[in-house]
């Protein structure tokens, strides 16, 4: 299913407000009548939510085009959201390297070390 979501959004749904999208997975309800579909967005701010609103726009699209390629009893209402797994992740980074520097991770830079003059 995450192919099929990831192929349709990349051939047909051309909407241009949906930027860079992976989608990096789908979770389904044990009675096929939910999935969650979890992308990852390139953009960060307005534009990730624009991307998130024009995808929640296209779903019964992309729902009615997933019900003819797969051929499944129930298709699935479609919801998507964003993976926040690779933010979570470099954090988890940032503080495994401070624990290996000796740091604690309460001296580490509240804004990751952007500062502004």
């Amino acid at each position: 299913m995450r192919g099929e979501i990831a192929d349709l959004l990349l051939r047909r749904v051309k909407d241009p407000r949906i930027g860079f999208v992976t989608v990096t997975g789908v979770l389904v309800s044990s009675d096929l009548r939910h999935a969650t579909v979890f992308i990852s967005v390139l953009e960060d701010g307005a534009r990730a939510c624009e991307t998130l609103d024009a995808l929640g726009r296209a779903a019964g699209f992309i729902r009615a085009e997933l019900g003819r390629r797969m051929r499944m009893k129930y298709t699935p209402e479609l919801v998507f959201k964003r993976d926040e797994t690779p933010g979570r992740a470099t954090r988890i980074e940032e503080i495994m390297e401070q624990l290996q520097d000796g740091r604690p991770a309460a001296e580490r830079d509240p804004d990751g070390g952007n500062h502004r003059n």
